[in-house]
């Protein structure tokens, strides 16, 4: 069987996106295939795998998998590359709205090729004594540092992804330093398994800890720095729901296109 098949990245965290919507080349289940497609010596390479489908009542459905090949959690980096390449596609404008694995979501898709991606309401957060844990379409454990570029990502992220606590469900790590402007993030990705330069729910996790640790007007909307570039976050808090209208934006370029042939 060819697959055909687009590259995506937004701020270094790449993708593998599939049109699935007039041939189901993968199904749910083909969590061998898609690890292999996305290994980087032995496949196309990427963090993960996203199918376009269709879906009745949006623009398209978002089907997202971790590089280890298993259904995974919301992808925010993933849900703005999915947003260009529908875009790319003829599916939307300049709008979309899309069904992910956390409910329903809406990007808008700028000329110069930044995204921005409307998130899921965060309703909890854990404020720990030295880190924050919570859900931004996907678990983050967030934890301020004196300086990211002292930090073994991989090391410290897997003692404490694989301590006994995460260690079942799995959770992301986000190490993060505060700036003159904004912050600078370092995430180890549950799935992937290794650092990656960018993870659009982390960032967006990130700026909601970097809030709560001295709330102000001028923190509802960050600056973030990852390896990858460049994103920015805004939001809005409500005192007694969470918080409300966050959104995730930056660019997302399309890479190249191929068809690969798979047995």
């Amino acid at each position: 069987m060819q697959i055909p098949f687009y590259k995506y990245q937004g701020t270094g965290n790449d993708f593998i996106l599939i049109d699935q919507r007039d041939h189901q080349f993968l199904q749910r289940t083909d969590q061998h295939r898609v690890h292999q497609l996305c290994d980087r010596r032995f496949g196309i390479g990427a963090d993960g795998l996203i199918l376009l489908q269709n879906r009745t009542g949006y623009d398209f459905e978002m089907v997202y998998f971790n590089a280890d090949g298993q259904e995974s959690s919301m992808c925010g980096n993933g849900g703005r590359c999915i947003a260009a390449f529908a875009q790319h596609l003829g599916i939307v404008d300049e709008r979309a709205h899309f069904l992910a694995i956390d409910g329903p979501h809406e990007a808008l898709v700028r000329a110069d090729q930044w995204v921005d991606l409307k998130m899921s309401d965060v309703d909890r957060v854990q404020i720990r004594p030295d880190h924050y844990e919570l859900d931004t379409g996907s678990p983050h454990y967030v934890t301020f540092v004196e300086d990211v570029d002292d930090i073994q990502v991989v090391e410290n992220g897997q003692a404490i992804r694989y301590s006994k606590a995460y260690r079942a469900a799995g959770i992301n790590v986000n190490f993060v330093e505060k700036r003159a402007v904004g912050i600078s993030v370092l995430t180890y990705e549950r799935g992937v398994e290794d650092e990656t330069l960018s993870c659009g729910t982390g960032v967006t996790a990130a700026a909601i800890a970097y809030y709560l640790d001295a709330p102000s007007a001028e923190r509802q909307t960050v600056d973030i720095q990852t390896k990858g570039g460049q994103l920015r976050v805004r939001f809005r808090p409500d005192e007694r729901s969470g918080f409300r209208d966050i959104w995730l934006g930056g660019p997302a370029t399309r890479v190249f296109r191929g068809s690969i042939r798979v047995d």
